[in-house]
């Protein structure tokens, strides 16, 4: 089988705990021993990048995992898991969940500014909100918020984050040793940002990182999500069911988005795959029944899409595959071809199962996240021109 070999295709990975299936701790290679500990997250993120894919997702949560005492629990903060890996990686993206519903958008805009100054560029967000009382009975400051109330606000945050990444000029900092001038303060800009939940004047603490703007990353399933991923995203995550569904989805995205005066060409949209990966097609199978079979599932999650020759579809959930690296590099190249999505995020089901068995991608030379998409770097909305006037 000749690898996957589409350079243009964008290839993330997303690393939920042992895996996205809730049974994935039980198998003797999950590691789940070392869950907790900065080993399992590098040796994670270092074998994705050593597999060649473009980044990895990071996902958080301030509510502990749903479910009984027969799933794993605990998180660590995803923003530090991508700070302990940003010195050992060289080429992948990291792009961690942070909630914006109990944090302030202050904070968030320094630790991913943070972040992609130690990756020299590689940093990006993936927005998430906060549902349900327990989550607010943590922090104690408001009580639950419905989803129209919790994205509004999550609208907001986008907002002042980025006006707080754009606060500083690239060339604010003149280290101008006959003067003493560190910075040029005229080139430091307050953000006077007042809405419905937040009132921020800045500017940043932060000077304005290596990609001008971290990439900003949103889900856009259902419900008012959707509009702040058309408002604020650089990169639009979806579960579609099929490939067709993805072209319907991707299609009315466009449209919002040219509704809200932006180009569609300068968004990427990524299609979320689950994925479980063995030497053989059977094995797999036998081996996600038996992850079934020990999460005592009411609704198996085996329905796969394997090749996608031969393969089937469940109503109502993401795709999914089941089978081997080679069958998976047929559905990569399906998906490219296809036109539906500029890229997937696979969502290993047993995590380590998948890392050891992905397929052969090209590996895009080091550089910015930015440059990876080929999205071009912002300028600061508050850097001036040389006449003077604002931009």
């Amino acid at each position: 089988m000749m690898p996957y070999s589409d350079s243009d295709f964008f290839l993330a990975v997303e690393l939920t705990g042992t895996g996205a299936h809730p049974a994935s701790w039980r198998r003797q290679d999950s590691r789940a021993e070392d869950l907790f500990t900065a080993g399992y997250w590098v040796d994670a993120i270092t074998a994705a990048e050593n597999a060649g894919a473009d980044a990895v997702f990071l996902p958080d949560s301030f509510g502990l995992q749903p479910g009984g005492a027969e799933i794993a629990k605990g998180r660590l903060d995803a923003v530090a898991i991508a700070a302990r890996v940003a010195a050992v990686t060289r080429r992948i993206g990291l792009l961690p969940q942070a909630p914006v519903t109990h944090t302030e958008p202050f904070h968030l805009s320094k630790a991913i500014a943070s972040l992609d100054f130690a990756t020299l560029g590689r940093a990006g967000w993936e927005v998430t909100v906060s549902e349900g009382a327990e989550q607010a009975k943590a922090f104690g400051r408001k009580g639950a918020q419905d989803q129209a109330a919790l994205w509004h606000e999550a609208d907001e945050a986008v907002e002042v984050v980025t006006r707080l990444w754009d606060s500083w000029e690239d060339d604010a900092e003149i280290r101008d040793v006959p003067t003493g001038r560190f910075i040029d303060r005229d080139k430091l800009h307050y953000i006077d940002y007042a809405g419905d939940n937040f009132s921020v004047k800045g500017p940043s603490i932060t000077p304005r990182s290596p990609q001008g703007q971290p990439i900003v990353a949103v889900r856009a399933d259902e419900g008012p999500g959707i509009q702040v991923a058309v408002r604020r995203a650089d990169l639009i995550r979806i579960a579609p069911s099929d490939l067709d569904a993805a072209h319907a989805r991707r299609a009315a995205l466009r449209s919002a988005l040219l509704g809200a005066e932006r180009d569609p060409d300068a968004v990427r949209v990524l299609i979320d795959i689950d994925i479980h990966l063995a030497d053989t097609v059977e094995r797999a199978h036998e081996e996600l029944a038996e992850l079934d079979r020990w999460a005592a599932a009411t609704t198996p999650l085996s329905g796969a899409l394997g090749a996608p020759q031969v393969g089937t579809r469940t109503t109502g959930t993401p795709l999914r595959h089941v089978g081997t690296a080679d069958s998976l590099t047929e559905l990569l190249a399906a998906v490219a071809d296809s036109g539906a999505a500029d890229g997937v995020v696979l969502r290993p089901l047993a995590v380590h199962a998948a890392l050891g068995r992905l397929p052969a991608v090209p590996v895009a030379p080091a550089t910015t996240l930015r440059a990876r998409l080929d999205l071009p770097r912002p300028a600061s909305r508050y850097a001036t021109i040389q006449e003077g006037t604002p931009s």
